[in-house]
């Protein structure tokens, strides 16, 4: 018997990296997975659902109209999702002079409308259904300042305010809304990082614990947020950044 046997997860931006970390591990615990996908990553996304038994599903998740789409086939193929986990996102490096408007609104648009709207149609639906866990895959930097990354810091700072006022919104309906908050990750999109040695050796010394994660540790903090025991836990974000994010410097 798994900890999630009986429900349906919704898993966006699962094709690769922390997204397919998190799918694969909340199939592991029972949980009938509907991966969602970006194009580019079909082949990834199609065979892992074959793996957990789940089905592939490709949407623009910043769409309303894909994410209703999409929402309505897996209510109608796999049953009403009870877990929600918004991963889906990007990020540029960009100086804040020479961002442009068209960065600047893809970043927004599919790492905080997204989640919006992922949230949105898919609490709908959980309202009348005995309510379930939603997830938002945020980032240290919800809180932590990252030169030449503004809009995506931006994009993370406001999904940590609409997860706390949908989290206060939602729960008269028994559906909770929590972050999680990865720092350096060894993930594709950190590729470049951590192919440079010296950045590694920087990260090393700006992490307390020394090490670069791996998704499956961010994974485990999400079974906990989507499973029951966490069924007391709503309105926060968790950290998975092996003390990033409190890193100071004597003197």
């Amino acid at each position: 018997m798994g900890e999630l046997d009986g429900r349906v997860a919704l898993v966006t931006g699962a094709g690769s990296g922390i997204g397919y970390a998190i799918a694969q591990r909340l199939g592991a615990e029972g949980a009938t997975v509907a991966v969602n996908y970006f194009h580019a990553y079909a082949d990834e996304a199609h065979a892992l659902a074959a793996e957990l038994g789940g089905k592939a599903y490709e949407a623009d998740v910043s769409s309303p109209q894909d994410v209703e789409a999409m929402i309505a086939a897996i209510t109608d193929e796999l049953g009403p999702p009870r877990i929600l986990v918004n991963n889906a996102g990007v990020e540029k490096p960009m100086p804040v002079l020479d961002v442009d408007e068209a960065s600047w609104d893809e970043t927004i648009a599919v790492n905080l409308k997204g989640p919006f709207v992922c949230l949105q149609a898919v609490a709908r639906r959980m309202r009348s259904t005995g309510g379930g866990s939603i997830v938002n895959i945020s980032s240290v930097h919800e809180d932590f300042p990252f030169p030449e990354y503004t809009p995506y810091c931006a994009s993370k700072g406001g999904l940590r305010m609409m997860m706390r006022n949908a989290a206060l919104e939602l729960a008269a309906y028994g559906i909770r809304v929590n972050n999680v908050a990865p720092g350096a990750i060894k993930t594709p999109i950190n590729a470049a990082t951590l192919a440079d040695p010296a950045k590694v050796a920087r990260l090393r010394q700006l992490v307390p614990l020394e090490r670069v994660g791996e998704p499956g540790e961010v994974a485990e903090v999400v079974l906990f947020l989507a499973s029951d025991r966490s069924s007391y836990v709503t309105g926060s974000t968790y950290y998975v950044d092996g003390g990033l994010v409190r890193h100071a410097e004597p003197l």
